[in-house]
C-alpha cells in the first residue's frame, strides 16, 4: 500500500522518541495502532454498506476490474512489442534507413 523503507521507519521512529520519549513511546504506537484498525474497520463497513444499497456484488465487481488490468496501455504497448512474427505471419521487410539529420546551429536562429 505505502511504499515506506528503512530510512523513513527510522525517521518516524527517532521523531517519535522525542516527541513522546521513551516512556511513552510504546504506548503511543499501541493507540496509534488501536486507531488505525478503527478506522479500517469503518472504511470496511462504509464499502460494503454502498456496496450492499447499491446492489453490487464487491467481488464480481474487483474480478472486472482486475481482467481490465489487460488493456492497460503499457502492458497493450509491452505486448505488441515483444509480439515476434510467427511461421503464418510474414517477416516485415528491413525498414528504410533513416534520413540523416543536419548538425544543429544554434546561430542560424
Amino acid at each position: 500500500m505505502f511504499d515506506v523503507g528503512f530510512g523513513e521507519i527510522l525517521i518516524v521512529a527517532v521523531i517519535g522518541l522525542l516527541i513522546f520519549g521513551p516512556e511513552r513511546l510504546p504506548r503511543a504506537a499501541a493507540d496509534a495502532a488501536k486507531w488505525l484498525r478503527q478506522i479500517r474497520g469503518m472504511a470496511s463497513g462504509a464499502r460494503q454498506e454502498l456496496a450492499d444499497s447499491a446492489g453490487l456484488d464487491l467481488d464480481e465487481t474487483v474480478d472486472t476490474v482486475k481482467s481490465l488490468r489487460e488493456f492497460h496501455p503499457r502492458r497493450l504497448a509491452a505486448n505488441l512489442l515483444n509480439d515476434e512474427p510467427t511461421a503464418e505471419s510474414p517477416k516485415s521487410p528491413d525498414p528504410e534507413p533513416k534520413p540523416e539529420r543536419p548538425a544543429f546551429d544554434p546561430d542560424a536562429t
